[in-house]
């Protein structure tokens, strides 16, 4: 299974993530992202690759 791993020190809480997978990601009022799902379920997998080449910093990446 897919997981996603968050680079906490290079997060600047840009939003880019939350935008393209809204499902996976939240960015609260302080810019301190919450993954909702460590492992999403299929269907959001096209968004959260989107999101993870779109982070501006590259703090996101994907392990499986």
């Amino acid at each position: 299974m897919t997981r996603i791993e968050v680079d906490r020190d290079r997060c600047v809480g840009s939003g880019t993530c939350e935008a393209l997978a809204p499902a996976v990601f939240e960015v609260d009022d302080d810019g301190v992202l919450a993954v909702l799902r460590a492992e999403p379920v299929a269907h959001d997998l096209a968004d959260v690759r989107d999101a993870v080449t779109a982070c501006p910093t590259r703090a996101l990446s994907l392990a499986d």
